[in-house]
């Protein structure tokens, strides 16, 4: 890969709106005109969801019946698809949703996104798997990060990020009359789980459209996806995708 300069970047992504105050685009919800959720965390007073059994219960609820849904799957890279698309291909009939405007530089989302289509035509399936690329519209994400550079990885700025393409993926799921829609990213230790459930669900109400909650790093699946990886000679990016991520990612 080429040489970056991350600082050059970030200073773009500052100056992206000349004449716009910092916070302006402090998240994607507040650019639609509703409010994000403080943080990832459930009220205390709650008991944790247990998404892998909410999960393997709906599963089975279809077996019993005799149903294939439907499942239009958001995906973020070929590895991090590869174990779901093992694990959830017997049960839906799966299209896998290309949509990470955050990839940087585009020569990375390009190897990514043919990466992605290797796999899926190389993998022997329980069921056909359909494949769908969104557009590469890094301007839009650049937008949502406006007055979050700051934001550590894993906080208020990936949350915002986790929403970008989560409403994307709804709004493609309901032009497309699928059942369900939901997301590879949970299979990662460095995502957070619940605020994805959190954001999915909330946009399933506002879309019409069913969130498949899922945890898919339980039973392994993270284990599961590197064995895949290395199985598949994929190619395994060494950071999460956004100039943000760059040094982290490399540094770990």
């Amino acid at each position: 890969m080429a040489e970056i300069d991350v600082e050059k970047r970030k200073e773009k992504i500052i100056n992206y709106e000349e004449g716009g105050t910092p916070g302006q685009f402090s998240g994607f919800a507040e650019r639609r005109g509703r409010q994000s959720k403080p943080n990832g965390r459930q009220n205390s007073n709650q008991p944790k969801r247990n998404y892998q059994k909410e999960l393997e219960a709906l599963i089975e609820k279809h077996r019993q019946a005799g149903e294939v849904p439907t499942l239009f799957l958001h995906s973020c890279c070929a590895p991090c698809s590869s174990y779901v698309l093992e694990y959830l291909s017997d049960f839906f009939e799966i299209t896998v949703f290309y949509y990470n405007p955050n990839i940087y530089p585009e020569e990375e989302y390009r190897k990514r996104v043919l990466e992605q289509q290797a796999f899926i035509e190389r993998f022997p399936a329980g069921n056909p798997i359909r494949f769908v690329e969104g557009t590469y519209d890094e301007e839009r994400f650049y937008e949502m990060a406006r007055g979050l550079e700051q934001e550590p990885e894993g906080g208020e700025r990936c949350f915002s990020c986790y929403q970008l393409r989560l409403r994307e993926a709804a709004e493609y799921a309901r032009e497309r009359g699928m059942d369900y829609f939901t997301t590879t990213l949970s299979i990662s230790p460095l995502k957070n789980a619940d605020k994805l459930n959190e954001i999915g669900l909330a946009l399933a109400e506002e879309y019409g459209v069913s969130y498949l909650v899922s945890d898919f790093k339980k039973k392994n699946g993270y284990r599961r996806s590197v064995e895949l990886s290395k199985e598949y000679g994929m190619y395994r990016q060494d950071y999460c995708g956004c100039v943000f991520s760059i040094g982290e990612g490399r540094q770990s």
